[in-house]
């Protein structure tokens, strides 16, 4: 090639490489085809610590990210041609050269905007209880992700016995899209802690969306006292390439942010636990929070209402009136507190009844009078909430 188009693709080629300093937790790989007549020679270039490794005609280098466009276009001199492929998470770069024109252009990867409609093929057996619906982690663009957490068969078509989680993990997606948009709009990238993680489906769904479908830098730390699962979530961000990852063996009440976090989300944390990923977030003064919880266990045995003495001798129904109770207070102290609640259905309770969504935005300023009614209701149901001991006044 000749020096002026070797110029021309040097400065290309150092754009590229601030692009990886910059974006290291989504760089896969650069590939760079040299031609030479009809034959082609490869380069690849991966990302091992803070340096890079060069495989080039069977030898091997650890080079600083800044050495990279030099070496590159060093090569360039011996050959006719060369293409570079440059490869991070939803988006590929390809430089072509020759003598006669060096040129770049940017792929994003095949995914289509969550507002525009998309039924799953028939041909691929999604019936969901949900019926038609829009799917905001679709077959086809999400497949790398769906096999890896076991949702998409060897295939490409969800397996039978997974539509149901299918359907969950994408209906979380689409009852956190809104308050991803907003948390987006006022962050230059997004934190998202995961109280209780277990096997991180959610987390690794929600890293895909806001990475490849909103196309927003993100960082996910995921929680759990079960050294086993935090290793199975560890190996599958492994194998995924997802290196904005972390995972914790830890007790919700032992861990201390050391970044600071944006969203914090909990599924089915057991009785008080679900209190205990509030409580982190407001003690963190996180922008927004999204809880389903699991079994309501402290209230029950502490609450009692006179006029409704003879209603709530049966046991079944004063355990629902306790998980009532224990999510209505939790959403009144979180007003006071000045975050702005809604709470839907996240799943049928033909699947689990443990199925109420608590989405909280911290909005406004204190709110004395939700506080004030938080007391009265405190003081006349004869209750000590665990999540008001939490948070640090």
């Amino acid at each position: 090639m000749n020096n002026k188009n070797i110029q021309k693709l040097s400065v290309f080629l150092t754009g590229l490489m601030q692009r990886v300093a910059d974006n290291k937790d989504y760089f896969k790989k650069i590939t760079a085809a040299y031609k030479s007549g009809t034959k082609d020679y490869y380069a690849i270039i991966v990302l091992e610590s803070a340096k890079m490794k060069l495989s080039f005609n069977g030898i091997i280098e650890i080079l600083e990210i800044n050495c990279i466009a030099t070496k590159l276009s060093k090569f360039a001199e011996a050959y006719d041609a060369v293409l570079v492929t440059y490869e991070e998470r939803g988006t590929t770069i390809v430089i072509e050269a020759d003598n006669k024109n060096v040129k770049m252009k940017t792929k994003e990867a095949a995914i289509e905007s969550a507002d525009k409609p998309q039924n799953i093929e028939k041909s691929q057996s999604v019936a969901s209880h949900l019926g038609n619906r829009e799917y905001f982690v679709k077959v086809g663009q999400a497949d790398e992700l769906l096999k890896e957490i076991g949702i998409l068969g060897s295939n490409g078509k969800i397996k039978n016995n997974m539509i149901r989680k299918y359907n969950q993990i994408d209906h979380f997606v689409e009852l956190v899209r809104d308050i991803l948009v907003e948390v987006s709009e006022k962050q230059q990238a997004i934190t998202v802690l995961d109280c209780g993680c277990g096997k991180s489906y959610l987390t690794f769904v929600l890293n895909y969306y806001i990475k490849e479908v909103l196309k927003k830098p993100c960082y996910f730390i995921g929680l759990d006292y079960s050294n086993n699962v935090i290793e199975e979530s560890k190996r599958m961000a492994d194998s995924l390439g997802y290196k904005n990852m972390e995972f914790k063996v830890t007790d919700i009440r032992d861990y201390c942010a050391n970044r600071s976090i944006d969203l914090v989300i909990s599924l089915h944390a057991c009785d008080t636990a679900t209190d205990e990923a509030i409580a982190l977030a407001v003690n963190n003064n996180v922008q927004a929070m999204v809880m389903v919880p699991c079994c309501h266990k402290e209230l029950l045995s502490q609450y009692s209402f006179r006029p409704f003495d003879q209603i709530l001798k049966q046991g079944i129904l004063k355990a629902r009136m306790a998980d009532i109770m224990t999510d209505g207070m939790r959403a009144l102290l979180l007003e006071s507190l000045g975050y702005k609640i809604s709470m839907v259905e996240y799943i049928s309770p033909l699947e689990t009844p443990k199925n109420l969504m608590i989405r909280a935005e911290k909005v406004n300023s204190p709110n004395t009078r939700a506080l004030e009614e938080y007391q009265q209701i405190k003081k006349m149901l004869d209750v000590q909430p665990t999540l008001e001991r939490l948070i640090n006044k």
